[in-house]
């Protein structure tokens, strides 16, 4: 019998109303339609708190060091997903608190690097960064390093998702658009989603 695949879902913005939180639940929508047991965690409103802390600070000398119930609550959700999408704002070409505090939290040593393990191997990644900026702008390549530099290898590759997908959707406000125009724009962004999840599924 066949185990039913699971994709978790990590969405980071405190509005539900945004374009991120739209397209998170697009890209649920997407993968549970593709078989997928979908785990959506919308870190604003589950509440999780990002500022690190003493208990959860790695203790290289003791291996079996215990982390706190949060933590652990959160590293059972990453490792039981076979696909996993992050989908954030870019802000100051860098990660939202939020998302940043998750990962530096949750993605801790002996968790889901670390150990002689790996846990995290065959697992499959896509990162989702939805910038302001237009994709012309000159600073639009520090957007693209942040995906393919810090998130790609530095995070992904490190913990040893060597299956990894990025998507830069710029321009996210359609700064100057309207009517029909801005909707054309907004189709776009959201068929370049969906062309990055079909890729996530195809492995």
């Amino acid at each position: 019998m066949d185990v039913q695949p699971t994709a978790l879902i990590v969405v980071a913005h405190h509005r539900a109303d945004s374009l991120t939180a739209a397209l998170a639940r697009r890209a649920a929508a997407r993968l549970e339609a593709a078989g997928y047991w979908v785990d959506l965690l919308d870190l604003h409103r589950e509440g999780f708190d990002p500022r690190h802390r003493v208990e959860d600070e790695p203790d290289y000398g003791n291996r079996d060091k215990r982390y706190s119930d949060e933590v652990y609550a959160h590293a059972e959700r990453v490792l039981a997903a076979d696909v996993i999408a992050a989908v954030f704002p870019v802000w100051w070409f860098g990660l939202p608190a939020l998302l940043k505090g998750w990962i530096d939290r949750v993605w801790n040593y002996g968790l889901t690097y670390g150990r002689r393990e790996k846990p995290m191997a065959g697992k499959r990644m896509l990162w989702v960064g939805l910038a302001g900026l237009a994709e012309d702008d000159p600073n639009s390549d520090l957007t693209r390093a942040l995906l393919d530099g810090a998130l790609r290898r530095g995070i992904a590759e490190f913990c040893d998702i060597t299956d990894v997908h990025t998507l830069a959707l710029f321009d996210s406000e359609a700064q100057g658009l309207v009517g029909a125009a801005r909707e054309r724009h907004y189709a776009a962004l959201e068929a370049r989603a969906d062309e990055a999840v079909d890729k996530l599924v195809a492995g």
